[in-house]
C-alpha cells in the first residue's frame, strides 16, 4: 500500500510540475460529470449541488484508519466555518461500491459531520467518477483473508470544487483542520 501511495503522490507531483506553465488548464484536470446515488437513494450529479462549493473526498466506510482520520479533519474544518458552512456541500464518494450501499452510508458519514453526504453507485459509475477526479483505487487482500475481507488502496486528496462545479484547489493528506478552515474561508468569503 505504501508503494502505491508513493507512486500516486509522485504521479501527482509530476502532473503539477507539468501543469505549472499552464495553470489556466488546472481547473479542467480534476472533476467532471458523475451520476451516483446519495445516501437517501436519490440519483445525483454535480449540478445537484450547483451554487455550492463541493468538498469532495474519495474513501469508503470499511477503511480502517485513513478515511476516518481525513473525514474527521473535514468535519472539524466545517464546524469551524460558522455560517459559511451553508455554502459548502461535503461529499464522500465511495471507492468501494461492492460494500458501500446507499442504505448504509448515512450511518458512516453522520459520524463525521451532519452535512457530509455519502455517494455510491455501480462499479462503472464509481469508476467514472474516480477517473474524472484522477483518483486511483485498487482492491487488495492480505494473505489469508477471506473473499469479503479486503482493503482498497486509494488516493487521499480532498478536492474543493467551485459553485460552478470547476476545480478550485485540493487538500493533501495531513492538512490540519485549521489550515483547511483558513483556505475554505478564503474562497467562501470572496
Amino acid at each position: 500500500m505504501t508503494r502505491f501511495l508513493l507512486a500516486a503522490s509522485l504521479a501527482l507531483a509530476v502532473l503539477f510540475a507539468a501543469s505549472a506553465a499552464r495553470s489556466a488548464d488546472l481547473p479542467s484536470l480534476f472533476g467532471g460529470p458523475f451520476s451516483l446515488i446519495d445516501e437517501t437513494g436519490a440519483r445525483v450529479a454535480p449540478d445537484s449541488y450547483a451554487g455550492k462549493f463541493m468538498l469532495v473526498y474519495f474513501g469508503y466506510s470499511y477503511c480502517p484508519d485513513i478515511c476516518p482520520t481525513d473525514l474527521a479533519v473535514v468535519g472539524q474544518a466545517l464546524d469551524s466555518l460558522g455560517p459559511l458552512v451553508e455554502r459548502v456541500q461535503p461529499l464522500l464518494i465511495s471507492v468501494d461500491p461492492e460494500r458501500d450501499r446507499w442504505e448504509s452510508l448515512a450511518a458512516f458519514t453522520d459520524a463525521f459531520h451532519p452535512a457530509l453526504v455519502g455517494l455510491t453507485g455501480t462499479e462503472a459509475e464509481v469508476a467514472a467518477a474516480a477517473k474524472a477526479y484522477r483518483v486511483h483505487r485498487r482492491k487488495f487482500r492480505l494473505d489469508g483473508a477471506s473473499e469479503d475481507d479486503y482493503l482498497v488502496d486509494h488516493s487521499t486528496l480532498t478536492y474543493l470544487m467551485g459553485p460552478d462545479g470547476r476545480f478550485v484547489t485540493m487538500f493533501p493528506r495531513g492538512t490540519t483542520p485549521a489550515r483547511m478552515t483558513e483556505v475554505l474561508r478564503k474562497y467562501l468569503s470572496g
